[in-house]
């Protein structure tokens, strides 16, 4: 197993910041470049913003945050039209994370006030409008990703329903989840990953970011990648901290 090296920048691409980022979403990125650059791995982050051309084929990384219903339909025939590049992309074990509005559209649909508005397809998961109050807290769950719980925050008034093919992200341990019954909280495919965690999700769940920084790294090597261990004592301490108020 080889430590990471100096070689190419990670290239993370921020799928329309200028759209989609509720609740600090923008600070994955920022903590996926930082991590990065604090072991000596180049980082780069290219933003694609709505009616740039997409193409992935040099990218370590993609990001998409959340956004309004608005901002959703508005990057949502983009994505759509990307369609065969993203499977591409995570079929041969590109890495990608949607949070909350991301996460649906990457789906195989969700509801815009009474209109169906058709996802991407990528994650076997469908959203429907929830009838009771929205899902809003703080959430805990269990991952195989990570030995620490992952923490977050949540607010959303869809119902995400797996289907068969789809793997959770985890296993709620308090909080709403996918649908606030099942107790399943986002997807999983391959490494790519749809959660509706803001907070922002990463800088308190550093081993999950690092998870994500050493599938990009393997994919690039073709070899397994053992990162240099971080202090993390403040994200550890931030991560207790919301355990702690849900008592976990």
């Amino acid at each position: 197993m080889s430590e990471q090296s100096s070689g190419p920048a990670v290239r993370i691409a921020h799928l329309y910041p200028e759209l989609l980022n509720l609740y600090g979403d923008r600070g994955n990125v920022i903590c996926l470049k930082q991590r990065c650059l604090w072991r000596g791995i180049g980082a780069e982050v290219e933003e694609v913003r709505l009616g740039d051309p997409i193409d992935f084929s040099s990218t370590d990384i993609i990001f998409i945050g959340g956004g309004s219903d608005r901002e959703e339909e508005l990057v949502c025939g983009e994505l759509v039209a990307a369609r065969d590049q993203l499977f591409s992309y995570v079929e041969d074990g590109g890495v990608l994370l949607a949070v909350c509005g991301g996460y649906q559209l990457l789906g195989k649909g969700y509801l815009i006030g009474d209109e169906r508005v058709e996802g991407v397809g990528l994650l076997d998961a469908d959203t429907t409008r929830g009838e009771g109050p929205r899902l809003v807290g703080d959430v805990a769950i269990s991952s195989p990703l990570c030995e620490m719980p992952i923490v977050g925050y949540e607010n959303h008034a869809g119902r995400t329903t797996l289907g068969p093919d789809a793997v959770p992200l985890g296993t709620v341990l308090k909080g709403h989840g996918n649908d606030g019954v099942s107790g399943s909280e986002g997807a999983l495919r391959n490494h790519a990953i749809g959660t509706y965690l803001h907070g922002p999700l990463l800088p308190k769940n550093p081993q999950l970011a690092d998870w994500l920084i050493s599938r990009a790294l393997e994919r690039r090597t073709g070899k397994p990648v053992k990162l240099a261990p971080l202090p993390d004592e403040e994200e550890r301490a931030a991560n207790a901290a919301v355990r702690a108020h849900l008592g976990v």
